[in-house]
This record gives structure tokens, sequence and C-alpha cells, in this order.
């Protein structure tokens, strides 16, 4: 009897040790499918990021000294991207302004971006896509070379940049792609005369006679015929920390295709709760064709202009909406 009951309560365990293993598996099962079905869904996937920033700072009487400043930063990134069968159509849009009153200074701005971008691709394996994309940059408002606030170097559509490229998307999941195009036009517009007369952002710039008369405008337009890579990564690396990262490389095959264009942004978003949250965003810029003041002995006086590497970077803490 004692051998019987023995041998049921080795059964049983055997039975609930095997009971346990499947489930897991089943479970471990289902994770996959659901992964696998998420995404291969057809229809629409919305979504976006707002964030405003503020900062604030007042002195009365202060004796260790100081200035009042206000500083408001504003960001929004959205994105609807739409899927089916083996066509798939991703879309975004950035939009970044910032201003700054510090002192007796006027309002200064501090950020300033339109970025919007279209692609649509056709799949042609398991990771590769057919594809074709549009790009389209330009800022909101005039800029200057501040403290200088007289001295305007930029515009609503002065610069923008249109692109157009059409290539190959390498898709190995939903986190990453990695563009190829090496038929890309890129248009650079100056729509500020101004500007153009000067020969801003690579254009052609006015010609004046021998008594300094102009004879002929500044153009507002140049095109470029290249290749191009584009580079988009975005994770949550930790828990409520998401990175968001984008890459571009371009260059001129007609015109020193050895100079290389690069514009390299970084959005990291650390979340507090639901509505307050970090935001650290970079910019990364070098461009052959932009010409920017040059001190080369460092005595404070500029000998000449050329193509500098740009780099800006914001650091913000107030309210975000994630939807």
């Amino acid at each position: 009897m004692n051998k019987f009951i023995y041998a049921i309560f080795i059964v049983f365990n055997v039975s609930l040790l095997q009971a346990q293993v499947i489930e897991k598996e089943l479970t471990e099962a289902e994770k996959i499918l659901k992964a696998q079905v998420a995404d291969t869904l057809d229809g629409w996937k919305t979504g976006g990021l707002f964030g405003a920033n503020l900062s604030q700072a007042s002195f009365t009487n202060w004796s260790a000294g100081g200035e009042n400043s206000i500083a408001v930063n504003s960001l929004m990134s959205v994105f609807a991207n739409y899927k089916k069968g083996k066509s798939s159509w991703d879309n975004t849009l950035l939009l970044a302004y910032g201003i700054l009153k510090q002192g007796g200074a006027g309002t200064r701005k501090t950020d300033d971006k339109i970025d919007f971008m279209s692609k649509y691709g056709y799949k042609a394996s398991d990771r590769w896509f057919y594809a074709g994309l549009v790009n389209f940059k330009t800022q909101f408002y005039e800029g200057y070379n501040y403290p200088d606030d007289s001295t305007k170097i930029s515009n609503f559509l002065a610069p923008a940049y249109g692109l157009i490229a059409l290539g190959m998307d390498y898709k190995p999941h939903s986190n990453f792609t990695l563009f190829l195009s090496p038929f890309t036009a890129r248009v650079t517009i100056v729509n500020d005369q101004s500007l153009a007369d000067i020969g801003a952002f690579g254009v052609t710039a006015a010609e004046q006679d021998d008594f300094g008369v102009l004879t002929k405008k500044g153009e507002n337009f140049r095109a470029e015929y290249g290749a191009y890579v584009r580079m988009m990564y975005k994770k949550e690396i930790m828990e409520n920390i998401n990175l968001e990262t984008r890459i571009d490389f371009f260059t001129n095959y007609s015109d020193e295709p050895t100079h290389v264009d690069v514009n390299w942004e970084v959005l990291l978003s650390f979340k507090v709760n639901k509505f307050i949250s970090a935001t650290l965003s970079t910019q990364l810029i070098y461009d052959h064709d932009t010409k920017l003041a040059l001190d080369r002995n460092g005595d404070g006086i500029n000998e000449g202009s050329g193509p500098r590497t740009q780099f800006k970077e914001i650091l913000g803490i107030g309210l975000s909406y994630k939807f």
C-alpha cells in the first residue's frame, strides 16, 4: 500500500512538473506569436511626443549679482505610419521652437526647426524594401548673429532644404531603418533676397559692376545631385528612458564628392510621470556649402569664412505628453 501511494506521489509530481514546463513553453510561444502578429498588422499606427519647458530667474537687491531671465522651449515629434501587405508608408514631423529673454537684451531665439519626412516602401525581401523618400527642412522665424541683433543670418525658407531620393530601405525590425540612395536630388532654397545676394548657404551671390551697382541678383535656389544615406533608431533603452536618433549623409556627385554633408540628431526623453519629463536634444551639422566666420589665431578678429562643424544642445525639464 505504501509503495502504491509512493508511486502515485511520484507520478503526480512528474505530471505537475511536465505541466509547468508545457505551460511555460506555451506562454513563451504565445508571446512570440503576439509579437509576430503585432508586427504584421495592417493599417495606421500613429503617435508622438509634445514637451514644453520653462525656466525663470528673478533677482532683487541680490548682492552676488545676476540678471532676470525667462526661457521657454517647446518640441513636438509626431509620426503616422501605414502598412498594407507589402507596402509601407512612414511619415514623421518634428517641430521645435525656443526663446530667451535675459536682462535688458531683447528676446532671442534658442531653437527653431521644421523637419518633415515621408518614405514609401515596397517589400523586396524579408528585410529589404524598394523605397522613395521626401524630406523638407526649414525654420519658423528670423535668426541673428547674436549678440549682434541687427545682422540677419537666416529666415523662414532661408534656408530650406528639399530632398527626393530613390533607393533601398533596410528594416531588420521596427526600431531601426537604413535608407540607401544612389539617386538623390537636393535643392537649397534661400527665399530672402538679402541673404541670397551675399551667397548664403551655397547659392550664387549677386553680381556688381566696378561702381558697386547691382547688375544681377543673387540666386534663390541651388540644385545638387548625389548619394544619400539615412539611419534612424528608436528604443526604450531603460524603463521610462527613450532614445531616438537619426543621421543623414549626402554627397554631391558633380561638386567635390569627397565632401560629405552630415546632419545627426539625438533626442533623449526621461519620463518622471505622465506629465512631467526631461528631454535632452543634440544636433551636429557639417555642410560644406555653409560658410561661417573663422578666427584662425584666436585674437577675436575673423580673418575669413569657411565650413565648420556646428553643434547644438538643449536640456529641458517641464511638461510632456506622449500619445
